[in-house]
Order: structure tokens, then sequence, then C-alpha cells
């Protein structure tokens, strides 16, 4: 039984448990596919996640109070809640994955959480698929997902043809998911696909019987967890591929309304980078000027950035700027052309006069040039790092 196979599932979430959460569902799934019994499958699954982890732990728990308490699943629920949503040593949730949840938060979106109320559906549901989902939806948190992942890891020990007609007669074979090209039977292919790759990878092979059927040979072979990573100290990405200057150059787009925003006010400027945090876009009025580009930092390293290809005329030419920032941040201002950094400037309560800040940058020495100008909302911390941009223009003399 190819087990690793489950450990791929959870590799692009590299901050810990949520990582281990896609490697243990990932194994459950492969391994339901050649085993029925709901303890057998978390036992097998187990055996892929590193055994000082706190996910490995949780399943471990669950494992046991399930032993001791066969038959009521609300009584296993409390021992997960006082252990695992009320202590404060398990509690590493995020309320994103760029906004750590603060000090004294009690919120508690974690992984562990999630993953328990997935086996409290898969073990007390008791191969019913309608009392399996019952189960993990009560039991809360992410209550869409836990019990779609306990009805799956459920419906593969079934199989397809076995699945009782309510819960497939509502499949349209014609309809795309969203923001992707595939439909149903695509989606099948693909996967069908993908596991030929993986068999064959991982040291198998596909074999046809004398009446033309295939046979897949899947080895046998034993789970090597990960490399134990803690969701409060992280390390680098797994398997990264890129250093950090080929990050850099790698851009992501903006919201609609930000780009909107940005070709009313701004003709010819491309925004990139752009998050949606603080509600990016147009604002009507801010600090008494009227109609304002609010941008906000892709992330707490990646800025957002204001860019386009200039003709330099000769003579004297002069960059102008007008911007702002929020009562509770700052934010620093880089002016780039042709990726030197000619400006470097704070944007905050101690530099900004009347809410707003006016910055001029010489551009006489690019003349007769065309260049690439790039204005930079780069944040300082984390902490309200909006742009406001009221005044991008140029003139020449």
């Amino acid at each position: 039984m190819p087990i690793q196979l489950g450990q791929k599932f959870g590799r692009l979430m590299n901050y810990g448990d949520g990582m281990y959460a896609g490697q243990f569902v990932g194994a459950m799934y492969t391994e339901a596919f050649f085993e029925t019994d709901p303890v057998k499958i978390i036992e097998a699954a187990l055996r892929c996640v590193p055994e000082q982890s706190q996910y490995a732990e949780m399943v471990r728990d669950m494992l046991q109070w399930y032993e001791k308490n066969p038959d009521d699943w609300q009584k296993t629920w409390q021992w997960i809640d006082d252990k695992y949503h009320a202590d404060p040593q398990y509690q590493h949730g995020m309320n994103s994955l760029t906004m750590p949840r603060g000090k004294g938060d009690k919120r508690n979106i974690d992984a562990k959480l999630n993953g328990a109320y997935i086996l409290v559906g898969l073990l007390y549901g008791k191969g019913d698929p309608d009392r399996t989902m019952i189960i993990s939806t009560r039991c809360g948190q992410d209550s869409d997902c836990n019990p779609s992942n306990a009805a799956g890891v459920l419906f593969t020990t079934i199989g397809f043809s076995k699945v009782p007609g309510k819960f497939k007669s509502a499949l349209d074979p014609t309809g795309k998911f969203s923001h992707t090209p595939y439909d149903f039977p695509k989606l099948v292919a693909v996967c069908e696909e993908l596991a030929r790759q993986i068999v064959k990878r991982s040291g198998g092979r596909i074999e046809k019987t004398g009446d033309g059927k295939e046979v897949f040979v899947i080895p046998v072979l034993a789970p090597k967890p990960s490399k134990l990573e803690r969701t409060w100290a992280p390390g680098p990405i797994t398997n990264s591929r890129f250093t950090e200057a080929e990050m850099e150059k790698i851009t992501f787009g903006a919201p609609e309304k930000v780009k909107k925003a940005a070709e009313e006010l701004f003709p010819g400027w491309v925004v990139s980078n752009c998050g949606n945090d603080m509600n990016p876009g147009l604002v009507a009025e801010w600090n008494g000027k009227k109609d304002v580009l609010l941008t906000h930092p892709f992330s707490p390293n990646k800025g957002c950035a204001l860019s386009r290809k200039v003709e330099v005329p000769k003579g004297k030419t002069t960059l102008h700027l007008s911007v702002s920032h929020h009562p509770s941040g700052d934010w620093l201002l880089i002016v780039r052309a042709n990726g030197r950094e000619l400006l470097k400037q704070a944007i905050g309560k101690d530099t900004v006069v009347d809410g707003w800040k006016d910055i001029t940058v010489d551009l006489t020495e690019f003349e007769g040039e065309e260049i690439k100008l790039q204005l930079v909302n780069q944040p300082s911390g984390w902490n309200c790092e909006a742009g406001y941009w009221k005044k991008i223009s140029m003139t020449s003399k």
C-alpha cells in the first residue's frame, strides 16, 4: 500500500499542524482503498506524520478516547474541547495565512481541532454516511470541510458504485468547478492519470489480464514522516524551488476594484501585489481630499506596486506624488527606476503634514530614455500598512 501518497497532500501548507493535517487526511484516503475499519485507517495514517507533533498527539488521543468511550461522541467532544481548545499550549490557530492569532484572542481555528472533528464523525458514525456527516458537522469549527472529509474517507471504503444514490443524484457531469476548466469527468481523468504516474514512480506497474482488463500492481512502502515543523516556529517552505531573489521577481495581481480605480485615477499605471486587507480600491474622501486610491501590501514581505513605462523627455523632469497613511499605521514609499531605488521614505504621522506627504523625485538623469517606474507601498511592520495615493504626475521643463 503506497501510504506515502498521502504525504504529498499537505506539502504546500508548510506551517506545522496544517501540513500534517494534509498528510494525515491524504493518507487516510489512500488507506481507505484497502481497508474498511476506521480505526485501522487512522492507525495507518498516523504513521505518516511525525510522532513528536501535536497533530500526532491529537490522533493518539482520539484513538484512546474512542476505545475508552465508544458510544458517546459528545463526551469525547468535551475532552477534545478541554485539551485542544481551552489549553493555551495547544492553541496555534491562525485567522489567515498572514495574520497570526493575537495574544488573548479566543478564536482558535486550528488544524488539530478540525482534524479531531473529522475523526469523531468517522469513528462515531459507525459506517453510516448520514450519521458520520451529522456528527462531524455538529462538532463545529470548519463544518463544511470536516464532514466532507469524514464522508469522503467513508465513501472511499464503500466504493462509488455502492454509495447510496441520494449522495450522487445531484452530480452534474457538465458543470465546471469554480475557477477551473474542469468538469467532473475531466477531473476524474486527471486524477486517474496522476494515480498511474504515482504507482509507476513508486515502483509499481500496470498489467493487463487475458481479457484486456488493467490491474494496478501497487507496492507496499514503509511510511516516511516528514521533518518535524512547529506551527509557532516554522522553517523555510518544504521543497522550495526559488531563491529569495527569484521570489522577488514573482508578482501577483490586484483585486478588480483596485485595477478599475487605478485606471480611473492614474491612467497607464498598473497595480500588482495588492492584498485584500483594509478593503483596497477607490476611497471617496481621505484626509480632506476626494477620490483617493487605497492599496495594501500583498504580505508582510511583499509590497504593493504601481508600475508603468514612461518616456523621459529632454530637460528637467520631476515626478510628483501625494500620499497618506492610516492613523493606526505607517508604511515605506519606495520609488524605483529600472529596478534602481531612487527614494525610500517613511509615510506616517511623523512625516506627513495635515495627513499628507508631498514628494518630488528628480528624473532628469534619465532624459531621452524609456524607463520603468515603480512606486511601492512597502510594509514597515504589519499593522495598517495601507497606502493612500492622491497624486501621481510628471512635469518637464
